[in-house]
């Protein structure tokens, strides 16, 4: 029979086959791009997050801006300010004695009272200027007296100076000072009586006293009482010891000279005080 199929006039096996393969091709085909032409209408566009932006290499992120946080404002980087280590002013009350010295020790005693106060304004805390007004008791000897003719006296010196001083804090709790430079001295002081003659020759005495004119004693005896300015130097250095905020003790050792028309005046103050 399939010969007989093969020899059908006008039909030939091989361009059958060829017919045939070609419709199956064609129907893969069309079933193969039938996907892909449904494929954009399948896809619909999606919102997406911008991406970080990356920072350059080799650059370095702000500090606050690490690990996705927030710029930090400049207030909150900036540091704090330093705590102030001194006050713009500073005050002192003491008190102690004075020793003497020179020609005052030899008719003047040691150990005379001393009141002092003072006040300094501070450029910082090593330098500043101070300025002291002290009260220093002579009390004469009896030499002294007997030089004078006297049954008693009184005499003392007021001393007022504006000096540099320089402040050195050791610790914490200690510390200490040096102060120096011009000062001005009116010593003063009266005899409780005298039955020295007016117009008689000066002593020793009476020269340091201040009221001997010409080598003799003033006719109108004035010579009772003294009142003499000088102007000198003075020194001194101190101590402090801290004993609470904002309060201070110091002692303070001074040498003090005061002259004019070549008589003088010589102490050695010592005080004990408090500062703040």
């Amino acid at each position: 029979m399939i010969g007989k199929f093969a020899a059908v006039p006008g039909f030939r096996v091989v361009p059958a086959l060829t017919f045939f393969v070609a419709i199956l091709a064609g129907a893969g085909t069309a079933r193969a791009q039938q996907p892909a032409a449904q494929q954009p209408a399948a896809q619909e566009p999606t919102t997406q997050q911008p991406a970080t932006q990356q920072q350059p290499a080799g650059q370095q992120q702000p500090e606050g801006q690490q690990s996705g946080q927030e710029p930090a404002s400049e207030e909150s980087t900036r540091r704090p300010p330093k705590p102030k280590e001194y006050k713009n002013w500073t005050f002192n009350v003491g008190g102690g004695a004075n020793l003497t010295t020179g020609t005052t020790k030899s008719l003047a005693r040691g150990g005379g009272g001393v009141g002092a106060a003072g006040v300094a304004r501070n450029f910082n805390k090593y330098f500043g200027f101070r300025a002291d007004f002290q009260f220093d008791n002579l009390p004469l000897r009896n030499t002294a007296l007997e030089l004078a003719q006297a049954t008693g006296a009184t005499s003392h010196v007021y001393s007022l100076t504006v000096n540099p001083i320089i402040n050195i804090p050791a610790t914490k709790e200690w510390g200490g000072y040096l102060t120096f430079g011009p000062a001005f001295y009116h010593r003063s002081g009266r005899l409780d009586s005298s039955t020295a003659i007016p117009g008689s020759g000066c002593d020793q005495f009476f020269v340091w006293w201040g009221r001997c004119f010409n080598s003799i004693l003033p006719l109108n005896g004035d010579f009772l009482s003294e009142s003499i300015n000088q102007f000198g130097y003075n020194f001194g250095v101190g101590l402090t010891r801290t004993i609470r905020p904002n309060l201070e003790i110091y002692a303070e050792f001074r040498q003090l000279h005061g002259s004019r028309n070549g008589i003088t005046t010589d102490l050695r103050p010592i005080t004990i005080g408090v500062r703040w």
